[in-house]
């Protein structure tokens, strides 16, 4: 640019300065020193010395002559813009690689820009963005863009006068101001290009206003979103001010910059996570925040040379800017003050419904396939024994089946011992269906007199008010259904009956939770409704799901956290029986709230091994855990005969017992030991691991021990 400056102007600096020197000294004097200085600049500027070393390669090889002479002079040669015009105007992207290849081995930049400028003026507007883009996209020098939008000329002029050092600065500055070197938007193109290169020089926010001329056409709207979120995380510099960026809504495919899109959606991820550690109170949360977002960060860092030039260097100034930034707070992080008792977000006794519905995923997963994904809707039993979460899973099951498919829960321990025998089972089915589809049941008139019938008939007119919807009608403790067949409340032949029902209809399925794996349910009871039954088992919860109940749980602002050990030990303690893991979780904030706001005893916020093990120390834990431990218990005193008997005697030992000990510490024999065993790892109770057996839960073998 300044050799093209200087040549552009050398005969307007001879004229120029003989006007100036002829007024003080005399026209003569102007004229000669005139002559003289174009003299000297065209001997620097001509280099005659290269044209003279030159001369005798131009005569041998004449055919390629006129290609020779723009690499020895910057003087503006007609041919090469009249040629690469040809070009540009025949094939764009060929076009721009001559370009480039003139810039980068000659010196023949005026007519490079003149030639570009020519064809952009004549391109229809519905090209102009992307041709530009495509200008943009690697120019061998960036001032080809910038004079894609700003005059050459105009710029010239005013580097000319710059070197008059002579002049006093307030001339000078006179003098410049006539000239209009800025970039201009008065056409899409220069619009465009002004853009791009704002955006090279990392000024998104004029880059924005450029864009704004061109939003109406192809790709317009696109770029400047772009340059207006840009603009945005350019201006915030600081973890709350990157927490308040107002973010535009992104576009929709396609894209012209994908590449560049995926980045601004990781930084969007960026004020995301940066909002949660200004407003959450809870260490945990914020510390995961804040290392989502460093990490998000750290990826665009490192690979920054997949973005595009334009933007690249601005993306790159905003992420570095922003990681610095988060560093900084990364100690005041989990850093929080408590003031009052904290909510206890943990439920024990009633099943969790809505927000502190966590977990299971794998579960609903298989829910969702059955019932979602599939053309016909399967019948599910749900299995596990007490305190899994079986109830829970009924109950918030409907929300993540989406609208297609109404879920009527039914609890038959609600119906008691039914004296009306069928009749109350059917009609508390009729009750839920009708909550749920707002359809009125049948009378009890109708139930007492016709209950069989009465209830086909409704639940036909149930099918035809579904439409392409599906109905689950979810029967939670099942097991009632066979206590009342045992007792002869109902008939037999009652689940044969529902399976019938089934059959008829690829709109109604059933899903029924309880104890009883199917091997132990009485199979001339349930054999015809099973025989094609999908089963699932809900068993205890792994170890990095039971963590993120415990350490994350689903009300907002949890102050308080656990260490990795504290966490460990719970799963140790509990297995990852939900009912477990949700009273010790209880107990430990609980018993925080009682040490800091009843006797003033100043702690931290973070549980430790040491908390853990004073709540399970307690006795109280154990009174709070009846429900379950004695649920258990119970259960053992029925089937195979001395369940009880054998967890008596593994309570005392942790590192379990072989088959043979066990045997000669319950004086069992080994046939009906091993039937024993058997039932009890069904229920999940015991476990055998390299031939000895040992009680699954610790906190269950403690209370046994108790019971000793």
């Amino acid at each position: 640019l300044d050799v093209a400056s200087i040549v552009a102007s050398i005969v307007t600096l001879g004229v120029a300065l003989g006007v100036v020197f002829g007024v003080a000294l005399g026209v003569a004097l102007g004229v000669a020193l005139g002559v003289a200085l174009t003299v000297a600049c065209g001997v620097a500027i001509l280099r005659l010395e290269n044209w003279l070393l030159g001369l005798p390669l131009v005569v041998r090889f004449r055919h390629n002559r006129q290609w020779r002479i723009p690499r020895v002079t910057p003087l503006p040669l007609y041919s090469v813009s009249f040629r690469l015009k040809n070009w540009l105007c025949q094939d764009w992207e060929t076009g721009l690689h001559n370009a480039n290849q003139l810039l980068a081995y000659t010196l023949q930049f005026i007519p490079v820009i003149q030639a570009v400028n020519q064809v952009l003026a004549q391109t229809p507007p519905e090209q102009v963005v992307f041709r530009v883009l495509q200008l943009a996209e690697k120019p061998f020098d960036w001032q080809l863009v910038r004079f894609a939008s700003a005059s050459l000329n105009e710029t010239l002029k005013s580097k000319f006068i710059e070197g008059f050092f002579f002049l006093p600065r307030r001339w000078k500055e006179q003098l410049q101001a006539r000239f209009f070197t800025d970039t201009r938007l008065d056409t899409p193109a220069r619009a465009t290009a002004a853009g791009f290169w704002y955006l090279h020089e990392k000024e998104p926010a004029k880059a924005e206003e450029a864009f704004a001329v061109v939003r109406s056409l192809p790709y317009g709207e696109e770029m400047f979103t772009l340059a207006q979120t840009l603009a945005s995380f350019n201006d915030a510099k600081e973890p709350n001010t990157i927490a308040t960026v107002k973010i535009p809504p992104f576009p929709q495919q396609p894209l012209l910059r994908p590449v560049t899109w995926q980045t601004l959606t990781s930084l969007r991820s960026v004020v995301e996570n940066a909002e949660i550690i200004q407003r959450s109170q809870s260490a945990y949360l914020r510390s995961l925040a804040l290392n989502r977002a460093l990490g998000e960060l750290t990826e665009i860092l490192d690979n920054a040379d997949t973005l595009p030039q334009a933007e690249r260097g601005l993306i790159v100034d905003i992420a570095q800017t922003w990681k610095t930034a988060l560093e900084r707070i990364a100690k005041q992080v989990g850093k929080i003050s408590i003031t009052q008792p904290v909510v206890n977000p943990y439920v024990v006794g009633p099943p969790v419904e809505a927000e502190l519905f966590v977990g299971r995923e794998d579960v609903i997963r298989q829910l969702q396939e059955l019932w979602v994904r599939s053309s016909q809707l399967q019948s599910v039993v749900i299995y596990g024994h007490r305190r899994m979460g079986k109830t829970s899973i009924l109950r918030n099951v409907a929300s993540f089946v989406e609208a297609s498919v109404q879920v009527a829960y039914v609890n038959l321990l609600e119906v008691a011992d039914a004296p009306q025998g069928v009749v109350e089972v059917l009609m508390a089915i009729c009750d839920a269906i009708s909550e749920v589809m707002q359809i009125p049941p049948p009378s009890n008139e109708d139930f007492l007199s016709l209950p069989q019938p009465t209830f086909r008939r409704y639940l036909t007119q149930v099918e035809k008010e579904l439409g392409t919807k599906g109905l689950i009608i979810a029967l939670d403790e099942f097991e009632k259904i066979e206590e009342l067949i045992s007792a002869r409340k109902i008939p037999v032949n009652f689940m044969g009956y529902l399976r019938g029902l089934t059959q008829k209809s690829s709109k109604i399925a059933f899903v029924l939770a309880g104890l009883h794996t199917l091997e132990e349910m009485t199979a001339d009871y349930f054999q015809p409704f099973f025989a094609s039954v999908i089963t699932i088992k809900v068993g205890f919860m792994e170890a990095g799901a039971t963590h993120q109940i415990i350490a994350n749980p689903s009300i907002e602002d949890f102050p308080l956290d656990y260490t990795p050990e504290a966490l460990d030990k719970i799963y140790n303690l509990t297995h990852g029986q939900p009912y477990l893991v949700q009273l010790v979780a209880f107990q430990l904030v609980r018993r925080y709230n009682d040490e800091v706001f009843q006797t003033g005893r100043a702690r931290d916020h973070i549980f430790k091994i040491g908390d853990v093990e004073a709540v399970v120390n307690d006795s109280e834990f154990f009174q709070r855990g009846r429900y379950y431990f004695d649920g258990v218990w119970g259960q053992a005193a029925r089937g195979a005969a001395g369940q009880q008997v054998i967890l008596r005697a593994l309570a005392p030992h942790p590192e379990g017992l072989s088959l043979e000990a066990l045997s000669h510490g319950t004086n069992i024999e080994i046939a009906p030991l091993q039937e024993a065993l058997n039932t009890l790892k069904r229920h999940d109770v015991v476990e055998e691991i390299e031939g000895r057996w040992s009680i699954i839960v610790e906190l269950f073998r403690r209370w046994v021990l108790q019971l000793a």
